[in-house]
């Protein structure tokens, strides 16, 4: 790899973690501005959508091979990304998500299920230090058992699940081009809040009310989610995964400052520590994969 695709790739990554640390935000200035979470996820990921197609080719003759995995895809994708926006509007940005990063511990148990890889040292020890994290962040006395304490903190825990799965299929789908995996997230967001905005009253009324400045927020966080999610994939395309989760790992640092700044949210002792237990498994899980990589190229080269 050349030192200009490194450099492009590591900006790609770094700059998805920084949008994405902050892309709260916005969602949140909608929520004041009158547009739900609902429905300004489903704006925004539909722009992310349209803008996308026209720099890509004709994905679609790829939907006879997909088959139920993309469907698997597709709502996993969908969960993760309403999961973010609803879980930020309401909750604590940080407990949410160091909550949704618990996702390397879901990626070992769905890699054994889907991708029949074999729990070693590693995983156990991504499972002990993720387990340890969520213990020390969701303790209270008060409280009992560590749980969520709010349905924000649920919604958080449920779309990290949802992310680890989104993740296994992508590996596990090696057959679908990669511009079919984006759009099928962007597809299976957009699908997934009209099928919860069925359930609500007033949907339509709500979206026929969207007032005029609120719709060039909706547009420009449309384009930096297709941008960014072109820049993130270009990034994973070219640099090995250890070094990916590094990289991403900043967005924690990037929702700390800006939840610090924006929202006067202060981090806790508790959360600190949480935090650096449940980064170390993230570390750890770039050991596995790479691990796992070495294995499967020593033994292609035994069986030669």
């Amino acid at each position: 790899m050349s030192s200009k695709q490194k450099i492009l790739s590591v900006a790609g990554l770094l700059s998805g973690a920084l949008v994405w640390g902050v892309m709260w935000y916005p969602y949140r200035l909608l929520h004041g501005m009158g547009v739900g979470g609902i429905l300004s996820t489903l704006i925004t990921y539909c722009v992310a959508m349209i803008l996308g197609l026209f720099f890509m080719g004709p994905i679609w003759r790829e939907l006879r091979h997909a088959g139920w995995q993309s469907i698997a895809l597709l709502a996993s994708a969908g969960w993760t990304n309403l999961g973010y926006v609803l879980a930020t509007l309401e909750g604590e940005i940080m407990r949410v998500m160091l909550l949704f990063y618990l996702a390397p511990l879901w990626t070992v148990f769905f890699s054994y299920w889907l991708l029949r890889e074999k729990l070693n040292s590693f995983g156990y020890a991504i499972i002990l230090l993720s387990l340890s994290g969520a213990f020390v962040i969701l303790w209270d006395t008060r409280h009992g058992l560590p749980l969520p304490q709010n349905l924000a903190e649920w919604i958080g825990l449920s779309a990290g699940m949802s992310f680890a799965l989104m993740n296994v299929m992508v590996r596990r789908i090696q057959y679908l081009s990669l511009n079919f995996k984006v759009v099928s997230a962007w597809f299976g967001t957009a699908l997934f809040t009209v099928v919860l905005a069925g359930y609500q009253d007033g949907f339509m009324t709500g979206l026929q009310s969207i007032p005029t400045d609120a719709w060039g927020w909706l547009l420009a966080v449309g384009l930096a989610i297709c941008v960014i999610t072109y820049s993130v994939q270009y990034g994973l395309t070219h640099l090995p995964a250890n070094q990916a989760i590094v990289l991403f790992l900043s967005e924690l640092v990037f929702a700390a400052v800006s939840a610090y700044l924006l929202a006067g949210e202060e981090i806790g002792s508790r959360e600190i520590i949480g935090a650096g237990l449940i980064v170390s498994a993230s570390l750890l899980s770039g050991k596995i994969h790479r691990h796992s990589s070495t294995n499967k190229i020593k033994s292609a080269w035994e069986n030669k």
